[in-house]
C-alpha cells in the first residue's frame, strides 16, 4: 500500500515541474490534431485512430495520477473543440481510468513487450469492451450484447497492432525525452527504478 501511495505522490509531483506541464500541453495539442485528422469511424460505435498515443506518452513519463488528470481534461477539451454527439461523463471516466491503468503499468518501468501487451489487453477488455460498451448502451439505448461482438472483434484485431505501435512510440519517447533532459521528479536524487 505504501508503494502505491508513493507512486501516486511521485506522479503528482511530475505536474509541479514547469517543463513537464509544457510537454503535457504540447502532447494535448498533438492528441487533438491526431483526433481530427487521423481517426476513422467504422460504423457509429467503432472508431480507429492514433489520438491516444500522446496520452500513453504522458502516462509513461509522468505516471498514473498525471495520466488520469491529463486523460480526463483532454477528453473534455476534445469534446468542447469538436462535439461528437452528446457529452457523457462515462467516456471521461474511461479516459481517466485508462490513465491510471497505463500509468501504473508503465511509469518508472522499462518498456517491454510483455508489459505493453498486459496494459493493452486490460484496457481493451475492461475499458473498451466492457465500460465503453456500457456507456454506449446507456447513452443510445443499444443492447449491450448487440454492441459487444463487433467491439470485441475490433479490439482483438487491434491488440497486436496497437501493441506494436505503442512499443515503438514509447521506446522513441524514452530516448527523445532523455536526450532533451526531461527527468521525472525525484530522478536526480536516485529515486528512478
Amino acid at each position: 500500500m505504501k508503494k502505491i501511495k508513493e507512486l501516486y505522490q511521485h506522479s503528482l509531483l511530475e505536474l509541479t515541474v514547469t517543463r513537464n506541464v509544457v510537454l503535457c500541453g504540447l502532447l494535448a495539442a498533438l492528441a487533438i490534431v491526431l483526433g481530427m485528422v487521423a481517426s476513422i469511424s467504422v460504423g457509429p460505435y467503432v472508431r480507429i485512430g492514433f489520438s491516444g498515443l500522446p496520452n500513453r506518452i504522458v502516462e509513461f513519463l509522468f505516471g498514473p495520477a498525471a495520466g488520469c488528470l491529463f486523460g480526463g481534461a483532454l477528453d473534455i477539451l476534445k469534446y468542447v473543440i469538436k462535439p461528437d454527439g452528446p457529452y457523457f461523463f462515462g467516456f471521461t471516466l474511461s479516459a481517466m481510468l485508462s490513465g491510471i491503468i497505463y500509468g501504473s503499468i508503465f511509469y518508472r518501468k522499462p518498456v517491454t513487450v510483455k508489459r505493453i501487451l498486459l496494459a493493452e489487453f486490460l484496457i481493451k477488455l475492461l475499458i473498451n469492451c466492457i465500460l465503453n460498451t456500457l456507456w454506449l448502451n446507456m447513452l443510445y439505448g443499444q443492447a449491450f450484447f448487440a454492441l459487444l461482438p463487433l467491439r470485441m472483434l475490433k479490439n482483438a484485431i487491434m491488440l497486436p497492432i496497437d501493441s506494436f505501435i505503442l512499443y515503438f512510440a514509447l521506446t522513441f519517447a524514452r530516448k527523445l525525452t532523455a536526450h532533451l533532459g526531461f527527468l521525472p521528479a525525484g530522478a536526480a536524487a536516485g529515486n528512478r527504478s
